[in-house]
């Protein structure tokens, strides 16, 4: 079973970059589906990033975060990433890194349910 701990996360002001991180400990860390998703307070946890176990395949939830986050993710070091430039206030919340079994479809890797290993969470702020 793979275990997830995320860091990187923290105050910056609009406009800024942060770059997290998502340390997974376990067997075969290549074999699963990961994905970022975020939650801001009081709102439902959403599908952010998600990339394959090859690094071939990568989807982003839509326009507003493509271009300015890239996913990727190291299979020697076991962690993934999410690089998040020209940060905004919106982008304000606190980002999990989460594990699925592999299946490469949109409806199926943007849903929270899908995943079955997930991290704590790391609070990012987005200060104008």
């Amino acid at each position: 079973q793979v275990q997830l701990v995320e860091s990187g996360g923290g105050m910056v002001q609009s406009g800024g970059s942060l770059r997290l991180s998502c340390a997974a400990s376990g067997r075969d860390f290549s074999r699963y589906l990961m994905a970022w998703f975020r939650q801001d307070a009081g709102k439902e946890r959403v599908f952010v990033a998600v990339i394959s176990g090859t690094s071939r395949s990568f989807d982003y939830a839509n326009s507003a975060v493509r271009g300015r986050f890239t996913i990727s993710r190291d299979s020697a070091m076991n962690t993934l990433y999410l690089q998040m430039n020209n940060l905004k206030p919106e982008d304000t919340a606190v980002y999990f890194c989460a594990a699925a079994p592999f299946l490469w479809l949109r409806t199926y890797y943007s849903q929270a349910e899908k995943y079955n290993v997930w991290g704590r969470g790391t609070q990012v702020t987005v200060f104008s």
